[in-house]
């Protein structure tokens, strides 16, 4: 290949343009003003004036983490993806998601938060235009909503649309990195301090033969890994990270990229060496420069989103990534470092001083969850015991799961922290980034056999590749090497053998609604957030590969994931998003409709998320996963609060009935109490449990605390 692929997604359904910020002469001290002006550092700046001097920022405790207080706010979420909405005529995606049709359904249901994914101007700026996201807006580049998506007012009726329905709207900040937006274009033409925002370093013209040139119609290139070793040894780096996320031949082989020749506002000419974790669209902020731009800009970002739109939680994107520094043994430190741990505090802390919650997707080690979690986040998305509750269905076998969820208590993670979550807008990871990185040389003892950290998580990996990708389901795709590109309902059906998802009858649609539902008890029936996305209330199967091969072509397989829905059926005969994603096939239906049906899948959810209300399952305490003898059985044990007893889940993840006494670590006496179908049928004596359950089926038992002695 003579040219490499261009690294960038163009929005869907939107034409590709050119996205080149070199300029021919130095900027005008006018064009220079406008575009500060339109900067998020600007904007983050003035907006902090109306906080100094004033008592609110006082008001509400911000030191430690609260998550029982963000639990019990908002314990079911909806998280929802912008460009895969289908929208009515004459109606914007956050008009959609604001409809009062759809916050009754919602609200029927038992979802008291929607997270709306991001919404603000993402992708970048070139000559007075906007260029297109290259990460699902994820490459933010400005504070006001995006006009594909709808306008400021509409997230702010959203807001008040969800308020009147016992919920709330949870927003994204992004703090790791920014588009290549204004910010970005004053940065590389060292404008006053914005070169501070970046980890950027200015390579001077002697040294340029060590870059590679910038192709014709390209605005970076990136650099192959013996530049990055040359610039390193030079001392213009730190040189190659930990490990290159969404690695791919030809595409993105390091994490650094290199500018072409861009003329600064004092007409000298500079080629600038940035950092981004991920694509060469979006380049890192540095959070230790003497300027502190970044902790002025992502904490303006974060108030606005609380103050002026109405949300009242933040999720932090790629929050572990914001430290970086060469060791004294030459390698690099990019993963778990301090300065995350305490730009995480500052960040958390704000957002709980202007009376908001916040929750990380922090895919690292289990050491580094505990540690960020603490005066960090209130709530983390459980990438502990996730990939562990799909090898449990894919295998039939819950012993890994159980060693993951022994793992969280081993570390002293409280489980109603977590945010436990069936799809979101990501791939399946199979990182495992806790047996590989900190503890690959560690042994574990998984079932009879024991096992060195990289090689148990080899292992895991290699199974699940095999059984949910590949060419016995090619519906799935490997997403680089971070994991599988599928739905929820397409993982089951790879789990459960089917070859084929183009043809399911009704028994074959059934069953993968009863294994979705298993999946739905895990993540519901115990403490902490349960979140589900618009897909998984409809039943979304993959894109054919084919509807989307222009954005497949930097290797995002993810695209296949993200098809297009319509929650209410307001527009049948719709095939695309506003957005352009095509229409994905819905094995369940509107929920609308699905209400209506006693047997859908959103109605016997709806049952399942009301014995969770009903007992504050979200706000109990996990006491217990005991130990069984039958492969596919899990259980879990709960302490209820407010002496409300002890709460039993089980579920049965293998293709075999199970009938098995569970012995419970007290000895536990009384009527069980089948919490969903509301009948007594068993006893329990000296803490001795008779289980019986179906194949892919569950139950969530409860055990009456005793009588006061009169």
């Amino acid at each position: 290949m003579d040219e490499k692929p261009a690294n960038k997604q163009p929005r869907p359904g939107k034409a590709q343009r050119p996205d080149r910020f070199q300029g021919e002469a130095p900027p005008e001290s006018g064009a220079l003003a406008d575009l500060e002006a339109r900067s998020m550092l600007a904007r983050a700046r003035a907006a902090a004036r109306a906080y100094g001097g004033t008592s609110r920022m006082w008001l509400q405790p911000h030191a430690q983490a609260r998550p029982r207080m963000a639990a019990a706010m908002a314990p079911v979420w909806i998280t929802t993806y912008p460009a895969a909405t289908i929208t009515p005529e004459g109606s914007s995606v956050l008009a959609t998601l604001g409809d009062e049709r759809l916050w009754q359904a919602l609200s029927r249901i038992g979802i008291r938060a929607i997270h709306i994914g991001p919404t603000k101007r993402a992708g970048g700026l070139e000559r007075g235009r906007f260029t297109p996201t290259v990460d699902g807006h994820f490459d933010r580049i400005g504070f006001d909503i995006d006009p594909d998506f709808g306008t400021d007012q509409e997230f702010v009726a959203l807001s008040t649309m969800a308020a009147a329905h016992n919920a709330v709207v949870i927003d994204d900040v992004v703090p790791a990195h920014t588009g290549r937006g204004p910010d970005f274009h004053l940065a590389c033409m060292r404008y006053k301090d914005y070169a501070g925002l970046y980890h950027m370093v200015e390579i001077p013209p002697e040294d340029w033969g060590l870059l590679p040139e910038v192709a014709p119609g390209r605005d970076s290139v990136n650099l192959p890994p013996e530049a990055v070793e040359l610039l390193a040894a030079r001392g213009y780096i730190v040189g190659p990270l930990q490990r290159v996320i969404f690695f791919e031949p030809g595409v993105k082989e390091t994490d650094w990229s290199a500018t072409p020749a861009v003329r600064g506002c004092d007409g000298i000419e500079r080629r600038w060496v940035y950092l981004h974790y991920f694509k060469e669209g979006q380049p890192a902020l540095n959070w230790l420069d003497p300027s502190f731009a970044a902790e002025q800009m992502v904490v303006g970002d974060a108030l606005h989103s609380l103050d002026r739109m109405g949300a009242r939680g933040l999720r932090l994107d790629a929050n572990g990534f914001l430290g970086i520094e060469r060791r004294e043994d030459g390698t690099v430190w990019s993963e778990g470092h301090p300065l995350a741990l305490v730009a995480n505090n500052l960040l958390a802390g704000m957002i709980r001083k202007a009376g908001g919650f916040s929750f990380q997707e922090l895919n690292l080690t289990v050491d580094d969850i505990k540690a960020m979690s603490g005066s960090g986040a209130d709530l983390s998305y459980d990438f502990i015991t996730r990939p562990a509750y799909h090898h449990a269905l894919a295998s039939g076998d819950t012993a890994f799961l159980r060693m993951m969820l022994r793992l969280v208590h081993e570390y002293g993670i409280d489980p109603g922290s977590l945010v436990h979550a069936l799809q979101n807008h990501d791939e399946l990871t199979l990182e495992l980034v806790h047996f590989w990185t900190l503890h690959g040389s560690d042994m574990f003892t998984l079932g009879e056999h024991t096992w060195q950290g990289r090689t148990l998580r080899n292992h895991i990996r290699e199974f699940m590749y095999a059984t949910l990708s590949g060419a016995d389901t090619p519906y799935n795709l490997r997403f680089v090497t971070n994991g599988i590109a599928g739905t929820t309902a397409s993982l089951i059906a790879a789990a459960l053998g089917f070859g084929s998802i183009s043809a399911l009858d009704e028994t074959r649609v059934e069953t993968i609604r009863r294994a979705h539902l298993l999946l739905a008890m895990y993540n519901a029936l115990q403490p902490g957030v349960f979140a589900l996305s618009a897909w998984d209330l409809v039943g979304a199967l993959p894109l054919d590969p084919e509807e989307v091969e222009p954005l497949l072509a930097d290797g995002d397989t993810r695209w296949i994931l993200r098809g297009a829905y319509d929650l209410t059926g307001a527009v049948p005969g719709a095939t695309r998003s506003a957005a352009g994603l095509p229409r994905a096939r819905a094995l369940y239906g509107p929920i609308t409709a699905q209400l209506d049906d006693p047997d859908s899948f959103v109605s016997r959810l709806r049952k399942l998320l009301a014995v969770r209300d009903t007992y504050g399952l979200a706000v109990s305490q996990q006491i217990e996963i005991p130990d069984v003898d039958s492969a596919g059985l899990l259980v879990m044990v709960h302490e209820l609060p407010d002496q409300g007893g002890i709460q039993i889940t089980a579920l049965n993840f293998g293709r075999e009935p199970v009938e098995e006494v569970v012995r419970l670590g007290a000895p536990h006496a009384g009527p069980v109490f089948d919490m969903i179908a509301e009948t007594v049928e068993q006893t329990i004596e000296d803490g001795l449990l008779p289980l019986r359950l179906a194949p892919l089926a569950g139950c969530s038992l409860r055990i009456a605390p005793p009588l006061p002695v009169l």
